[in-house]
C-alpha cells in the first residue's frame, strides 16, 4: 500500500515538473519571436527611411541642377543681348513703304523701319496693317504664315516687312488702295504711309494680302 502511495507521488511530480518545463518552453519562444519581429520592424523602418530621404536627396540635387543650367543659360542670353532690350517705339522709327514686285504676277510692297533713336531696340514680331481704299474704308491684313525672326535694331539699323500679293493684270480689280496704316510690332501708335506708285492691282479683296514678320536688312 505504502509503495503504491509512493510511486503515485513520484508520478505526480513527474508530471509537474514536465508541465514547468513546458511553460518555460513556451515563455523563451514567445520572448524570441517577439525580439525578431520588433527586430524585423526597426530594420524595416529605418531601410523605408532612409530610402524615403535618399529620393528626396536625389530629387532635390536633380531640381537644382536644373535651376541652375536654366538660371545659367537665361544669364548667358541676357549677357549675349547686353541686357534687357525694349521694343521700338513708333515715334523713334522713320517708315517708307515701296513697291518691291519681283515679277509682274507677284505683287509685294516692302515697308522699312529704320531706328532713329539713341538707343538699341526690338522690332521682332509681326507689324499691324491696315490698306485703307478709296471709298474710305480701312481693311485689317492678315499674317502669313511665317514664324518671327529676332530683329533688334541699334540706332541707324533698318527692318524690314512685307506685303504680299497676287496682282491682277486684267484691269477689273475691286481693290483701290490709297494708304497703309502701320502700327510697329509691340506698339500701339500707328504711321499712315502713302499706296507706292507704280505697285501692281491687287487680285481679289484685300483678305487676299498678307503682312509677314520683320527681319533685319543685313
Amino acid at each position: 500500500m505504502k509503495y503504491t502511495r509512493v510511486t503515485a507521488l513520484a508520478a505526480i511530480g513527474v508530471a509537474a515538473t514536465l508541465s514547468l518545463t513546458a511553460c518555460g518552453g513556451d515563455d523563451s519562444g514567445k520572448d524570441s519571436s517577439s525580439k525578431g519581429s520588433s527586430s524585423s520592424s526597426s530594420s524595416s523602418s529605418d531601410g523605408g527611411s532612409k530610402s524615403q530621404h535618399g529620393s528626396e536627396a536625389s530629387n532635390a540635387k536633380s531640381g537644382s541642377g536644373e535651376d541652375t543650367k536654366t538660371n545659367a543659360g537665361a544669364a548667358n542670353s541676357t549677357a549675349k543681348t547686353g541686357g534687357k532690350v525694349t521694343f521700338c517705339k513708333t515715334e523713334d522709327l522713320a517708315i517708307d513703304a515701296t513697291d518691291a514686285a519681283p515679277d509682274e504676277a507677284s505683287g509685294r510692297i516692302d515697308i522699312s523701319m529704320v531706328n532713329r533713336g539713341s538707343t538699341t531696340c526690338s522690332a521682332t514680331g509681326f507689324a499691324g496693317v491696315d490698306i485703307k481704299d478709296v471709298d474710305t474704308t480701312s481693311n485689317p491684313i492678315g499674317r502669313g504664315q511665317a514664324q518671327p525672326r529676332i530683329t533688334t535694331l541699334k540706332p541707324g539699323d533698318a527692318a524690314v516687312f512685307n506685303l504680299a500679293y497676287d496682282i491682277d493684270n486684267t484691269g477689273d480689280s475691286l481693290a483701290h488702295p490709297t494708304n497703309i496704316q502701320v502700327t510697329p510690332p509691340n506698339e500701339t501708335h500707328s504711321v499712315t504711309l502713302e499706296w507706292p506708285a507704280g505697285a501692281g492691282d491687287i487680285k481679289g479683296a484685300y483678305t487676299d494680302v498678307e503682312v509677314y514678320p520683320t527681319h533685319t536688312t543685313k
